[in-house]
């Protein structure tokens, strides 16, 4: 149950892995609710001027997560939906930034639904260490976004679109 307190903030935060649909859920949700919209991956690679595959090859997972932190601890908005890399949730205090005035929705997705909606893995830049499985690492996100998560969506056979609903039903929106 999401408290009185926590729906009055202006913000609405997407986490989850990449292919989740933040994105174009976020797009949705914005254009419903009368939000602006932002997306943090965009962010990151306006700000570096190159993709998030390209900092991965550059300077390492570790350098892409801590410009993902520095990205998201900058932001300072009310009243949008801000779609954040699927990495987010390992910065604690990314998180609790973006909480302070955002009720946080985790859209999950089982390892089989990434790999489906993602034909990219090798391009994607997907911060992970190289010895690190796909199925790893989504069972170690999974725990870091339960963890911030207000709002949980079992996103596996909804459209964008019926994702978007099911959010403005829990939202009471």
């Amino acid at each position: 149950m999401i408290s009185k307190s926590t729906l009055q903030k202006s913000n609405i935060i997407l986490i989850g892995m990449p292919g989740a649909g933040k994105s174009t859920v976020g797009v949705y949700l914005a254009k419903y609710l009368a939000k602006s919209f932002v997306d943090t991956d965009i962010n990151i690679q306006t700000s570096q001027g190159r993709t998030l595959q390209e900092i991965m090859d550059a300077d390492g997972y570790l350098q892409l997560r801590q410009i993902e932190e520095d990205v998201l601890v900058s932001l300072n908005l009310k009243k949008h939906v801000i779609a954040t890399g699927g990495s987010a949730a390992y910065s604690s205090k990314a998180m609790e930034h973006l909480r302070e005035d955002g009720v946080v929705i985790f859209l999950d997705v089982t390892s089989d639904t990434v790999r489906k909606r993602i034909q990219d893995f090798d391009t994607r830049g997907i911060a992970k260490r190289d010895d690190q499985s796909f199925e790893n690492l989504i069972k170690e996100r999974f725990e870091l976004y339960s963890k911030y998560a207000d709002l949980r969506i079992d996103c596996n056979d909804l459209t964008q679109e019926q994702i978007t609903w099911v959010i403005k039903e829990e939202l009471e929106l």
